[in-house]
């Protein structure tokens, strides 16, 4: 492990990147922890960096083409490699994160073993109290998630065919410490992301959102506010409180993003991947359960937002965001930043000045139903094989570029036909090679033209309520078919009746029939788990935690000359062991510590 020095911490952009001022460097650039209490923006820096290390969803780039959703044009792409057979224990990992996670919540535990009620953040003792309780609370959330990524990176059977979770440790670790520690069990590791979800939950507030009276202070935070030399003073209480707890905080780890990693955790815990009970109790009721607590947030399956379909690129809610505020749709976002075009210059076709990046494939395509929402392998669809993209899913037009769809701030014609130009497979470096381009996670207002250019304001989500719907439809199918609502007021189908009509799709036949069985609603739920969350991070992880990675095989393409097309059945082949629907131990870690079992499979 990469530990052994970080009771010193480097005061330089290796560690804090944007915050120069966080702490001045004493001799030779370095600082002794011991000096925290007398320098809480040096306090502070600990949890600033536990935040910059957490993952945000991905734009098509990552992990998606990796998968059979998508393909990159980049050659000699890392992840094409990754996906093409040429992952091995000693090469690069891009999913990998244990050096990163384990290094986080070193910083988590220096900050949480310090003496944090000597430390003075605010000049006002009450108002300090409340910082001292709000980043304690953040601190442990912040333990807990990323513990969760490296789970859900980590973990696996090792030869002995036990069920581990990664290794992990309850407080600071000092540089004389014995790191040949074994892994958790995954049970263990389970239960210490709920844990440190249970202490950070008494802390914070459900959400950093300002109260309009004392009265409506959260009663958790009476022991500090409700003090004579608070409630003496009008709307003392309530001052304070939205000073510390208001919307200067919002985007920080707060009771509803807690729920939420509990939900991924569950999840994560009760899916066929992770199936033993010898050391793993976590049933897909709880799973169902965690879930509930998100979707119930905005009041079950009627409070699901309509406008979440394409929540990246909803012009009017984006300007309007200000003081940290979300989106209906969003829980946990980044900071909005008004002059962005990365996305879109790395995706966009080469006509609309692009490189094409994210190539989706026909597979994914043959996943949007018609537009009555059968499957378009179904008899009774209106699926045209003829007219491929007519009456069709309204996703489908969305999210993907296909031949002859318009995209860009002119809405321009995109011919994908490997003869119609710089947008056809092939033509280019920056061409398609599936016949599809990418249009989900991009702003089409935005210009990439060099003579015009033309900036969008956008940021990046950490989390949003239709995952949670989606995992609350997985879970509660699982637990208690499709209609049973189990200990809740709405059942898996209700969720995804609802999930559908919001995309268009109102005809509920289908739905209704996938109702009488639970295995066909399995399938619909994971289809349109596909579906909503393509381009985002999610198709590879699910598919490793449905033990079906390993089920891929190549991935097709499709060619357009004028009005007729060829399928391209083999545009990249997809080789995965069943050993790598887990991930794997560093192998300089492995081959250190000797109580670090390896995964099965990685040698």
């Amino acid at each position: 492990m990469k530990l052994r020095n970080i009771f010193m911490i480097l005061a330089s952009a290796a560690l804090l990147t944007a915050c120069d001022d966080v702490f001045t460097p004493a001799a030779e650039n370095m600082m002794d922890i011991n000096e925290m209490e007398n320098d809480p923006n040096m306090a502070r820096g600990f949890v600033l960096t536990a935040y910059r290390n957490l993952p945000n969803y991905e734009v098509g780039t990552g992990t998606d083409v990796a998968t059979d959703d998508a393909v990159t044009n980049e050659k000699g792409s890392d992840w094409s490699k990754y996906a093409t057979g040429s992952w091995t224990v000693q090469s690069w990992d891009p999913t990998g994160r244990w050096n990163n996670d384990l290094s986080s919540m070193q910083y988590l535990h220096i900050f949480l073993n310090s003496n944090i009620s000597n430390i003075g953040f605010l000049k006002n003792v009450n108002e300090n109290k409340l910082m001292q309780r709000r980043l304690t609370g953040e601190a442990y959330g912040l333990l807990a998630t990323h513990a969760y990524y490296l789970l859900r990176a980590h973990a696996g059977f090792d030869n002995e065919g036990k069920l581990l979770g990664t290794q992990l440790f309850d407080g600071y670790v000092g540089t004389d410490a014995d790191f040949n520690q074994p892994r958790k069990t995954f049970q263990e590791h389970v239960d210490f992301i709920l844990a440190n979800i249970e202490k950070a939950d008494k802390l914070l507030p459900m959400d950093y959102e300002p109260v309009t009276s004392d009265d409506k202070v959260p009663a958790k935070y009476d022991d500090i506010l409700n003090v004579p030399e608070v409630t003496s003073v009008k709307d003392g209480k309530m001052g304070i409180y939205n000073k510390v707890m208001g919307e200067n905080a919002r985007q920080l780890i707060n009771g509803l993003i807690l729920r939420a990693i509990k939900a991924r955790t569950l999840l994560l815990a009760a899916s066929p991947a992770f199936q033993d009970p010898a050391q793993n109790n976590v049933t897909w009721a709880q799973a169902a359960d965690a879930a509930a607590e998100v979707v119930d947030y905005v009041g079950g399956p009627a409070g699901l937002s309509k406008t979440g379909l394409t929540y990246y690129d909803n012009d009017d809610e984006i300007k309007n965001l200000k003081n940290g505020s979300n989106p209906p749709e969003i829980i946990w976002r980044t900071d909005k930043k008004d002059d962005e075009i990365d996305d879109e210059k790395n995706n966009f076709p080469p006509s609309l000045f692009g490189s094409g990046k994210t190539n989706p494939t026909q597979n994914l395509v043959d996943a949007f139903p018609d537009a009555k929402g059968y499957p378009i392998t179904d008899a009774r669809s209106e699926y045209d094989e003829n007219n491929p993209y007519n009456n069709r899913d309204p996703r489908l037009a969305k999210y993907i570029i296909y031949n002859g769809a318009t995209a860009g701030v002119e809405n321009k014609v995109i011919k994908t036909g490997s003869s119609s130009g710089d947008d056809g497979i092939g033509r280019r470096d920056a061409s398609t090679r599936t016949g599809y381009y990418m249009k989900k996670m991009l702003r089409m207002t935005a210009n990439c033209n060099p003579s015009s250019t033309s900036k969008v304001a956008k940021y990046n989500c950490k989390a949003r309520f239709t995952e949670f719907f989606l995992d609350y439809a997985e879970a509660a199918n699982e637990a208690w078919g499709p209609k049973n609502p189990g200990t809740h007021v709405y059942s898996a189908y209700d969720v995804i009746k609802a999930i559908r009509h919001r995309a268009g799709l109102t005809d509920d036949t289908y739905l209704d029939e996938c109702a009488g069985d639970q295995a066909k609603m399995r399938e619909l739920i994971r289809n349109e788990r596909r579906l909503e969350l393509c381009f985002e991070g999610f198709r590879f992880w699910d598919l490793r935690r449905w033990n079906q990675l390993d089920k891929l095989t190549s991935v097709q393409g499709i060619d357009w000359n004028n009005d007729t097309f060829t399928i391209l059945p083999n545009v990249e082949e997809r080789h995965f062991d069943s050993y790598m629907n887990y991930g794997y131990i560093p192998y300089s870690e492995a081959l250190k510590y000797s109580n670090l079992h390896q995964n099965k499979g990685w040698k």
